[in-house]
């Protein structure tokens, strides 16, 4: 196959991320965790006993890759939907297929949903019957969590499966297949530097079909050379995926991540907004500035000013909106308060302690007026029964919440500084000594 064969044919005109689809486990590109040798997922898909699933997670991570391989491996019909364009209708018409399937030739029938979080609850109940009496074997696929966007009916009966962004590594492996593939750019003769590979495979940000889309654009416009070669350099994986290169060292990069992070700590919003636009300028992602941002204005803020997360949250929502250079605004708005706000750390202190609780104490003698009342034997629910509802006191009485082995502990101390004098305030009118005022020598 040359090159002319190649534009001359209807396969060339399918994208290298479709072209490259791989068409077996083996092929298949990260989510390790999931679909290892020996795993849950593949051992049901090996024995075509794989029951209802979602599969979850960011784009271009292999979801509907995964569900393809599915169909191309089992013996069963295999009908794809989207749930954007599908309606009622379709739904019913796919169940009567996979009835009629099922009763006159014992076939089963795998039911791919794309997007199925847009499925609204009529679109969910016309499949909850043939879920639940294995008329089909529902995959769906969704960027967003099921668990809160979904129907419960559905998600409930159907195993989750959470994808994970795809690292540069496995992204980098795939991009160099892909230049010596015979069903990839193999024909095209093409030279990728290195660092353009690499840089490639970075900025796609885990998604391996934008990883794609940018390596095809580099090499079909890249002209080739008086050797026929066709040369990508950095400059030209620059433009392909419109994301510039660092304009420092990794190291260097660390550093002023590090800096900006221990500026906001130290109250310094000048030095936070310059390292902030120094890392910018040299070609970070924003939404990175942004999320760190948001950690520290739980990390380091906390209680003595909720607000700062409330404005950390909303400055990265209206960058994913506005973009820049009018996203850069909020971001640098919430950079000044975050840095200004009064500072604690009590919260983190707090979780830490809790979970080391969590893992060394593990006290399972709830107290019984706190357990459930609608299960037990007479005794038991009497019990239970004894549960002083707060809002009957005022909207607070004393009464014990933790176990008995850890009815002393004491996780979270607020620090007195900024909103948490407040906090204070409010424990001492309700008689609550425990926590008050008092400083720890960790983190503090």
């Amino acid at each position: 196959m040359d090159l002319f064969d190649l534009n001359n044919n209807e396969y060339d005109a399918k994208p290298l991320a479709d072209k490259m689809r791989p068409n077996n486990l083996d092929e298949f590109v990260g989510q390790k965790h999931i679909v290892a040798e020996g795993s849950l997922l593949r051992r049901a898909i090996k024995l075509d006993r794989l029951g209802s699933c979602i599969f979850w997670g960011p784009p271009g991570c292999g979801k509907t890759t995964l569900a393809n391989i599915i169909a191309s491996t089992t013996h069963g019909n295999f009908v794809k939907l989207n749930a954007v364009q599908s309606g009622v209708a379709d739904v019913k018409k796919a169940v009567e297929d996979a009835r009629n399937a099922l009763k006159l030739y014992n076939k089963k029938t795998y039911l791919l949903l794309d997007e199925c979080h847009r499925f609204n609850k009529t679109q969910s109940d016309s499949l909850l019957p043939a879920i639940e009496q294995g008329t089909i074997i529902f995959i769906g696929s969704t960027t967003e969590n099921p668990y809160a966007s979904m129907t419960p009916a559905i998600v409930s009966r159907c195993r989750v499966f959470e994808f994970k962004r795809l690292s540069d590594a496995d992204i980098l492996g795939a991009l160099e297949k892909a230049l010596t593939s015979r069903k990839g750019l193999r024909a095209y003769n093409a030279q990728v530097d290195p660092e353009a590979l690499s840089h490639i495979a970075h900025y796609a940000a885990g998604d391996l079909r934008a990883a794609y889309n940018a390596l095809e654009l580099a090499v079909l416009t890249t002209p080739p050379q008086s050797d026929g070669k066709i040369h990508v350099t950095l400059a030209d994986a620059e433009e392909s995926i419109q994301r510039k290169s660092l304009s420092y060292s990794e190291d260097t990069y660390y550093d002023f991540l590090s800096a900006f992070c221990k500026s906001l700590r130290g109250s310094d919003s000048d030095a936070a907004l310059y390292y902030a636009f120094r890392l910018i300028e040299g070609g970070c992602d924003p939404m990175l500035i942004l999320r760190r941002l948001v950690v520290h204005s739980a990390e380091d803020v906390g209680m003595a000013d909720p607000n700062a997360m409330v404005v950390a949250v909303s400055a990265l929502q209206a960058f994913e909106k506005l973009g820049a250079p009018e996203g850069l605004i909020p971001m640098s708005n919430a950079i000044v308060y975050v840095c200004e706000a009064e500072k604690s750390n009590s919260v983190i202190v707090a979780m830490e302690e809790a979970r080391r609780a969590a893992r060394e104490v593990r006290d399972d003698n709830i107290p019984a007026y706190l357990k459930d009342s609608s299960y037990g034997d007479r005794e038991a629910k009497a019990q239970r029964a004894n549960y002083k509802y707060p809002h009957n006191y005022g909207g607070w009485v004393e009464q014990q919440y933790l176990p008995d082995s850890l009815k002393d502990e004491v996780f979270y101390r607020p620090t007195g500084r900024g909103y948490e004098k407040k906090v204070e305030e409010i424990r001492r009118a309700k008689g609550i000594k425990k926590g008050a005022s008092q400083e720890r020598d960790k983190r503090e």
